[in-house]
């Protein structure tokens, strides 16, 4: 007796992929003929799913295009950092203000390293139809993927490029920074030192080459580098390590304002006068630049106003608009006392 045969398997999104030589996403996006996906592109995925006998999976599909009504905002800080930041806050605010205004509610996700594995089954499992993401470090790079399945734009340039790219929202950090740099040599300052946010962040790294860049043009070495981490006990730290190793410092420019507070302490409290010793310019123009012990001479960042658009470049993507990968907000020096 002959034995029964089986059934040839149903090809996949994953098996076209294969074939195709595209990505799982790509076939996706073809086959919707999605607008960032080249004509050529969608003729071939489409030639490869015809050949094959790809048939889409209607109930997935339409279970996919269901609205949850929700978005999350994420943090992938430690609490403790994310609130204390003034910067973050006013992106959070400026987010809550724009979805109020909306038909979507907001989560707030708050995160350490040691929870994003959790983050990521959340996000990833149809319980939001966007997400908004701050602060975004390298370590954290399954963030840059899940435009695979949802939505996304980020707050800062993301730490790499993809395909297709991430939306974002941004201050142009090298531009900035080499703004604040040639201020301090304005004021002749020549022995001009920098404290960085965490080396692995997009905006840190462009806020370091600005600098960096417009000491080389004036002819001078780039060689003073504090690295910090947004916090007031890492740019003090920072601060400390500078002033002890180069007690010729003349100029500082730190990476955001929480820092720059913080070196400001501790030049005055080393006996060094601010600005007439050591002048300083921070970066955010955030309620610490007014609060510091000399108020701070620093570069705009219109963190608020920031957070709404990233708001609202999301509410335009999930309503079908075509819009723009990357929007670049303005930023000027904001000159006080301590430079």
């Amino acid at each position: 007796m002959a034995r029964p045969t089986t059934p040839p398997r149903r090809p996949t999104l994953e098996m076209v992929a294969a074939e195709a030589g595209v990505t799982r996403s790509t076939v996706s996006r073809a086959l919707n003929a999605e607008r960032d996906v080249s004509a050529a592109t969608i003729a071939h995925v489409r030639e490869v799913a015809a050949r094959m006998g790809y048939v889409p999976n209607r109930a997935a599909k339409s279970l996919a295009s269901a609205r949850s009504m929700a978005i999350a905002l994420v943090i992938p800080e430690p609490g403790v950092l994310a609130l204390a930041d003034p910067h973050l806050v006013a992106v959070m605010a400026g987010v809550s203000r724009r979805i109020e205004d909306s038909d979507y509610l907001l989560n707030l996700m708050v995160a350490g390293d040691s929870e994003n594995a959790k983050i990521m089954r959340y996000l990833t499992s149809g319980v939001v139809d966007g997400v908004l993401v701050a602060s975004q470090h390298s370590r954290h790079d399954a963030l840059l993927h899940l435009h695979d399945l949802v939505p996304v734009v980020f707050s800062g340039r993301p730490t790499e490029v993809t395909d297709p790219p991430n939306y974002f929202i941004d201050v142009d950090n090298a531009r900035a920074a080499s703004v604040a740099a040639n201020h301090l040599l304005s004021l002749g300052r020549r022995r001009i030192a920098t404290i960085t946010g965490p080396e692995d962040m997009a905006a840190a790294g462009d806020r370091t080459d600005g600098w960096r860049a417009a000491l080389v043009a004036a002819g001078l070495p780039a060689d003073l580098v504090g690295v910090g981490d947004w916090t007031a006990l890492g740019g003090a730290a920072a601060m400390r390590a500078l002033l002890e190793a180069h007690p010729d410092i003349d100029g500082v420019f730190a990476a955001n304002d929480v820092m720059a507070a913080a070196a400001v302490s501790v030049l005055l409290d080393a006996g060094r006068s601010v600005p007439s010793d050591v002048a300083v310019v921070g970066f955010d123009d955030s309620s610490a630049a007014l609060s510091a012990r000399v108020p701070l001479t620093t570069m705009s960042q219109p963190s608020e106003h920031t957070g709404e658009q990233m708001a609202d470049l999301l509410l335009r993507i999930l309503a079908g608009e075509d819009v723009p990968i990357s929007t670049v907000v303005e930023s000027h020096l904001v000159r006080r006392a301590s430079a």
